[in-house]
């Protein structure tokens, strides 16, 4: 069964109030997941270092308060400003506080300007990855020494990423669910029977391995509510605001999921045949709760 997530960009405008919303909406709409991102300074450009960008695990600790039932977690954690028995420590404190409900996104970190802004050395590419197959083990030794302790005795680990030589043996090896972060099914296809191979060689059952992709969206009833959704994200996304909202549309028929639930449902079953257990939606119009009640009310029910 596909199932579908909300996943928040936190440091593209998340607010506490904002934050504290769209955790009850999503578990009250009866999303599978809910998902942020771990950076601390916008990614967007120039002309976005001033929105509110709320720190992640804090954020996390109070998502396993003011949720009961949904899974959730970071998408995802750098190694490089997140000590790896640090890091372990927050997740375990975080996972009992929830009652056993964290997902644990981990990575080597990418964005070369947010380690300098915060002081933080960017190191080589192979030395980043280094550091995260070195900190799994490190984490899931000390989760059998800390207190309080995962309730489920360990933590599932979330690893996203396309490269055949390290990631996704690292993913068959250690991880619970792979992402992919791009609507592309011919990627997914070939990507994830690499995967497949690499559990075989692991000893691993290839259909242990959750898959879920990452991508947006833009829904309505109608092309006029589609096209005013567009028009928003010109306003949130630098990359799309020199288009109009027809191109914004047209641009994005084929990255995410673009149109009537029916077509976004239809979409999603037809991608769900090649093995994605979940569809994590990026949702970048923070106020838009109409949004995710148009995708809870018309489109899970005809995904499951």
């Amino acid at each position: 069964m596909t199932q579908v997530g909300i996943m928040i960009e936190g440091q593209e405008g998340l607010s506490w109030d904002r934050w504290r919303r769209i955790c009850a909406d999503a578990e009250r709409l009866g999303f599978a997941s809910l998902r942020r991102s771990d950076h601390l300074i916008s990614l967007m450009g120039p002309h976005t270092s001033e929105r509110d960008c709320i720190e992640c695990w804090e954020s996390l600790a109070l998502a396993a308060e003011w949720t009961k039932r949904i899974e959730f977690g970071p998408m995802v954690s750098p190694m490089t400003f997140r000590v790896p028995g640090v890091l372990a420590k927050m997740a375990a404190s975080v996972d009992s506080l929830s009652g056993g409900r964290l997902l644990l996104g981990v990575g080597a970190g990418w964005n070369e300007n947010e380690h300098a802004v915060f002081g933080v050395p960017f190191l080589t590419q192979r030395e980043r990855f280094d550091l995260l197959e070195a900190g799994i083990p490190a984490m899931r030794d000390l989760w059998k020494k800390t207190s309080p302790k995962p309730p489920r005795g360990t933590i599932p680990l979330v690893i996203g990423g396309k490269g055949a030589k390290r990631t996704l043996p690292l993913v068959a090896r250690e991880a619970a669910e792979w992402n992919l972060s791009r609507l592309d099914a011919d990627q997914f296809r070939e990507l994830s029977a690499e995967l497949d191979r690499c559990c075989r060689d692991a000893g691993r059952d290839p259909s242990t391995v959750k898959r879920s992709v990452m991508t947006s969206f833009i829904v309505g009833r109608t092309p006029d509510e589609q096209l005013a959704r567009a028009a928003q994200a010109r306003e949130v996304i630098p990359s799309l605001s020199s288009m109009s909202p027809e191109e914004v549309l047209e641009s994005r028929k084929d990255a995410w999921f673009v149109g009537t639930p029916e077509e976004i449902a239809q979409r999603m079953r037809e991608m769900g045949k090649l093995g994605i257990d979940l569809f994590m939606l990026q949702h970048f119009l923070l106020d838009d709760s109409d949004a995710l009640e148009l995708l809870a009310e018309e489109v899970l029910s005809a995904v499951a």
